[in-house]
């Protein structure tokens, strides 16, 4: 800063803008630990994911042929056909809503290692996805949401525009879209699938901009360690579902099935 000599006296910068440097300093580290931990989650969930497709297919011939090239092991049968499929589909709905409602009361490393746990389910839950699209198109369609991602994420972090109203709008949407998903299981209409797709990808292309912007806003310099390490983590966690549903819904619009 441009310091001035008036009258022999040197002025001095002002308390405040030493202040808003402290703040911007720190809501920049408390963003940077949000994406990281919604990065660590990300990257759980793909290993888990391919890690329980391996264990679950086999080339050599087995009992449980689901293709002509392609077989389940007693491991894939297990985790994709037998009543324990229910079990991996339910389980990550039961623990988002247990860390949502228990974060409060838990530590941050409670906190951040049920976040993981999490995160492995869900990868559980997902390597479904290497049965019925191409590897390559799941590779495409990842960096595609990837990047569209960043780029709103961006915008909620640097637009002046309060996006509050657009929020209560768009987590309406979230619930329309989950009511018409159970309606297009005993319809199973390929329009209504279609249509579900694409408006669940604005919705949460939409959340993720409004998200971003709630979490920055969450930010106070004045929480301690634990208040604010729970606040990096629940917005991690918004974060991660975002993009999370986003890619699925791009996927099915945009993946090559095998």
């Amino acid at each position: 800063m441009a310091q001035k000599w008036n009258q022999g006296v040197r002025s001095v910068p002002a308390a405040g803008s030493r202040i808003d440097a402290s703040i911007d300093q720190g809501l920049r580290a408390y963003m940077l630990k949000v994406y990281n931990l919604m990065a660590g989650g990300l990257a759980i969930t793909g290993i888990v994911a391919y890690a329980v497709y391996a264990a679950a297919v086999s080339a050599e011939p087995t009992a449980y042929a689901i293709r002509p090239d392609v077989y389940l092991t007693d491991f894939g049968y297990a985790m994709f056909v037998s009543p324990l499929k229910w079990v991996m589909m339910l389980a990550p709905l039961a623990m988002v809503f247990f860390l949502s409602f228990r974060i409060s009361r838990m530590s941050v490393q409670a906190a951040q290692t049920t976040f993981w746990v999490y995160a492995a389910m869900v990868g559980a839950s997902l390597s479904t996805i290497f049965l019925v699209y191409t590897h390559d198109s799941i590779a495409q369609v990842f960096f595609i949401t990837a990047a569209s991602f960043g780029a709103l994420s961006l915008f909620g972090y640097t637009t002046k525009r309060d996006l509050s109203a657009m929020g209560s709008f768009l987590i309406m949407g979230v619930f329309g879209i989950v009511i018409a998903m159970l309606v297009n299981i005993f319809l199973q209409s390929s329009a209504l699938g279609f249509a579900i797709s694409v408006i669940g990808v604005l919705v949460f292309a939409g959340l993720t901009a409004y998200d971003t912007q709630r979490i920055k806003e969450m930010y106070w310099e004045g929480d301690d360690t634990l208040v604010a390490g729970r606040k990096a983590i629940m917005g991690a966690l918004s974060l991660y579902l975002n993009f999370i549903n986003m890619f699925m819904f791009l996927l099915q619009l945009f993946g090559n099935r095998d």
